[in-house]
């Protein structure tokens, strides 16, 4: 019996992929546009760290003292609306301000590293001979990721704070504001340079800057970083750095409970280290940052 050939449907290709011609398609439209500079800049802070072993560690720690002293402090502590300042886009209470959790976080982990070098130390890859040797920085560098809305666009920001342990609780909340509200020109300025700089020149800075032992490696990348996300009720477990160690933090629980997670770098340090580190991180919280708050509670905004 003679065989009868059964037409096939013809196909094109389409990216690189066969698709059957005879198919209805769907009224799909896309569009193309350029990745901005600032979205290019991202990447390649994302790309950096994929050469990092990162992991992370969490702990459950119950802040609900902390949270007590915070409201307390806020409640006792309103703004006066008689004392505020000029900034070049608002104007802000200088005093009375509620103390953010950011804020606390920063000076709590800043203190924990006080006491723990290895939490402000980097590695540092030689160009010339590939060896490797560690640098610590005598005192930490935060670097706090922040979220503007820029002409309609979201954008990420990298704000670098020196010594956060030495400074007053009220202080860094003022510095929190100020990178949210202050004009970018300003608060980032260098940020906004690296972006308008060619892809492959920025990653060389970007990799000259990790692998430095200039004091200018930690005021420009940071000894430690945090980045969450609470204040959007989610949980940022895991994220992109190219410092040796991050903090993140959850959303607080009914019951006082915060899952808080540091993600560290394994060349530097191990899981053991930042478990304790973790644990200390919780006792400042609850003794230290607590102690503060009260002591806000019992100042008045007028003699600040």
């Amino acid at each position: 019996m003679p065989r009868t050939a059964i037409p096939r449907p013809r196909s094109i290709r389409f990216n690189g992929r066969r698709e059957n011609a005879a198919m209805p398609k769907p009224d799909l439209i896309v569009t193309a546009s350029r990745c901005t500079a600032a979205r290019k800049c991202i990447g390649d802070v994302a790309r950096l760290s994929q050469d990092i072993p990162l992991f992370p560690v969490e702990r459950p720690m119950l802040l609900e003292a902390l949270a007590t002293a915070r409201a307390a402090a806020a409640a006792s502590n309103a703004p006066n609306t008689s004392s505020t300042t000029k900034t070049a886009s608002t104007s802000q209470p200088v005093s009375g301000q509620r103390i953010g959790w950011a804020a606390i976080f920063l000076k709590a982990y800043s203190l924990v590293a006080r006491e723990m070098p290895v939490l402000r130390t980097w590695l540092v890859r030689g160009f010339s001979t590939g060896g490797l040797r560690l640098a610590t920085a005598s005192e930490s560098v935060a670097t706090l990721a922040v979220n503007r809305v820029e002409q309609g666009e979201d954008r990420l920001f990298w704000a670098r704070l020196a010594q956060p342990d030495a400074r007053p609780l009220p202080e860094i909340q003022q510095f929190v504001v100020d990178c949210t509200t202050r004009p970018v020109e300003e608060m980032f300025k260098r940020q906004l340079q690296l972006e308008m700089v060619p892809g492959f020149l920025r990653r060389t800075i970007l990799r000259w800057n990790m692998n430095s032992f200039s004091q200018k490696r930690a005021a420009r990348i940071g000894t430690f970083s945090l980045s969450t996300l609470a204040g959007l009720g989610a949980i940022n477990r895991f994220h992109p750095t190219i410092c040796t160690t991050s903090l993140s933090y959850a959303p607080l629980e009914a019951d006082g409970r915060c899952l808080v997670t540091l993600i560290a770098d394994h060349r530097v340090l191990d899981g053991a280290v930042v478990a304790r580190a973790l644990a200390r991180l919780e006792e400042v919280l609850v003794n230290d940052m607590v102690a503060e708050l009260r002591s806000l509670k019992n100042v008045s905004p007028a003699s600040r």
